[in-house]
């Protein structure tokens, strides 16, 4: 028996009656999808800045985005607030795919009472935290907040507190980023602070605990905003910021970059890419890089170059605490974390803000499942009463813990030279490194020849009786101290050093270390101590 249709007339007569719900559904979104209203959206854009879903809509994939919590208004009645119903509470919230991965992000929305963080507001970003937790995807936050809404009070305080706290939770379990597009002050900053990456753009991007006129007025200092929070000071002096970049679409672009390094949670590694690039890949140029004189400075960036993938390499703080350098590139198609001393800056001599920067950095690839590379060219630590006074003692440990904890693979090689305490902190064999590698001219002793001379011989150099003498006499001992005491082949002999290598050959013997080492560690079963601030 056919089913009877509706006679044309009853059919028109239900559409209309669904129409009204339907309507009053679009225009609901629609407003709120117009923000804080056309006033607001043009003085945001006559900063230079975009909106907040212009924001998502450059970073997400195209169309991918799901916007949740869209309806969500406060619930505060003082000062007129539930009559003006703030659009979204001032955070537009929600998931969708980073080349094909899923993200969870927030973005607060300034052009809605300054982006302003109420007690709605926090449930919506603590909300997708907990999605993205509870689903074990990466986080973004986009943060362009005039800080705590003073007309909620002490709930706007508590919001900032459970956002503080989930941000704990998640550390070391799922990656997190976090990216200024406007200022962060206050309380607001310590969210950004326990993620794992801080972006800023230059020109819009500002920073602190306390503003400009609070500074004035607490000390008389007179400062702009840029001077105190803006990018270059986060970025070169506190080391707050790991990336800065030129404009929005350039941040967007840095992070999905980043996300590419990344696995969506501890339970995984990162994800594997075709490697053009071949593992046999010789470099000649290392050769002599290897051979130069142990005080002749030059910038490691040029041997991480030549080792990696395409020779492409990703830093990470790149303008802090220069004497050393971090960050990620590929070797034979896998992601892995780069902690190296850098000869151009200070010596490559480690020091209170390197020690900092290389611990966190290898704190978050032990939580993630990325191998560590070290290159080791290092004199000692950096002297100085600054440096003893600042704790370098204290800071100093913290890179000797990380090393010592981390259970992913760790491949070291001493380019050429490792005095002293900095060579046992620069993952050494004794701190559970996987494999160590030397180059044939490297020095690896308690101190340079040239000073352990002076200390040893100081009274055989006395006695010579002509400068020619002493320096014929410097120059034999020295020799004979490097060969006996500074050698590789004197380190290898005791099973400190793996395998003295060919410069030539340093990109084939790392990648065939790391595949051997693939399978060392079942992701998800180490234990979850979370990526602290240091």
């Amino acid at each position: 028996m056919k089913p009877v249709k509706p006679a044309p007339q009853e059919q028109a007569k239900k559409e209309r009656a669904g129409a009204p719900s339907l309507a009053r559904l679009r225009q609901m979104v629609e407003t709120v999808m117009q923000g804080g209203g056309e006033k607001a959206v043009a003085a945001q854009k006559a900063k230079g800045k975009f909106t907040a879903r212009e924001r998502i809509h450059y970073l997400f994939d195209e169309g991918s985005f799901q916007e949740t919590d869209l309806l969500v208004s406060t619930r505060c009645a003082d000062f007129g607030l539930k009559e003006k119903n703030p659009p979204g509470d001032g955070v537009v919230t929600g998931f969708g795919t980073i080349a094909g991965r899923e993200v969870c992000v927030f973005a607060q929305d300034f052009t809605v009472l300054g982006g302003s963080l109420g007690h709605a507001h926090a449930m919506k970003i603590c909300k997708v935290m907990d999605l993205a937790y509870a689903n074990r995807v990466p986080l973004i936050g986009l943060l362009d907040s005039g800080g705590a809404r003073i007309q909620e009070g002490v709930d706007s305080l508590d919001g900032y507190a459970e956002i503080f706290f989930r941000n704990t939770k998640c550390s070391g379990v799922i990656p997190q980023i976090s990216v200024i597009l406007g200022p962060c002050a206050g309380g607001a900053v310590y969210s950004p602070a326990l993620t794992d990456f801080i972006f800023m753009v230059e020109g819009i991007s500002h920073m602190f605990v306390t503003g400009p006129d609070v500074v004035k007025a607490a000390t008389g200092e007179d400062v702009s905003f840029d001077t105190l929070g803006g990018c270059k000071a986060h970025a070169v002096k506190s080391g707050v910021c790991h990336f800065v970049a030129a404009s929005e679409p350039d941040c967007f672009r840095q992070v999905r970059e980043l996300l590419s390094f990344l696995p969506q949670n501890r339970w995984e590694k990162p994800p594997r890419v075709a490697n053009p690039d071949p593992v046999t890949r010789a470099i000649p140029l290392l050769e002599k890089m290897c051979e130069m004189d142990a005080r002749k400075p030059y910038r490691i960036h040029h041997i991480i170059w030549q080792i990696a993938d395409e020779h492409k390499f990703f830093e990470v703080h790149a303008g802090f605490a220069k004497n050393i350098v971090v960050g990620f590139m590929r070797m034979g198609g896998e992601a892995v974390g780069v902690v190296a001393n850098n000869p151009g800056h200070f010596a490559g001599a480690l020091d209170i803000n390197s020690a900092d920067k290389a611990a966190r950095f290898i704190r978050f690839l032990n939580a993630f499942n990325i191998p560590v590379v070290t290159l080791t060219d290092v004199p000692g630590y950096w002297p100085g009463v600054a440096q003893e006074h600042g704790g370098i003692i204290r800071h100093g440990a913290k890179l000797l813990f990380a090393y010592s904890e981390a259970t992913v693979p760790k491949v070291a090689v001493v380019i050429r030279k490792a005095y002293g305490g900095a060579y046992i902190a620069m993952s050494s064999k004794k701190l559970a490194s996987d494999f160590n590698f030397s180059s044939p001219s490297a020095e690896i002793a308690v101190m340079g020849p040239a000073g352990a001379v002076e200390i040893l011989y100081r009274r055989e150099l006395a006695a010579a009786k002509t400068d020619e003498e002493k320096a014929a006499l410097r120059a034999k001992l020295t020799a004979e101290y490097k060969e006996r005491f500074a050698s590789p082949y004197q380190t290898a002999s005791t099973g400190s050093i793996d395998e003295v290598i060919e410069p030539g050959m340093l990109r084939t013997k790392i990648i065939r270390a790391l595949r051997l080492l693939r399978e060392k560690r079942i992701p998800g079963t180490h234990e979850s101590r979370g990526n602290i601030p240091l």
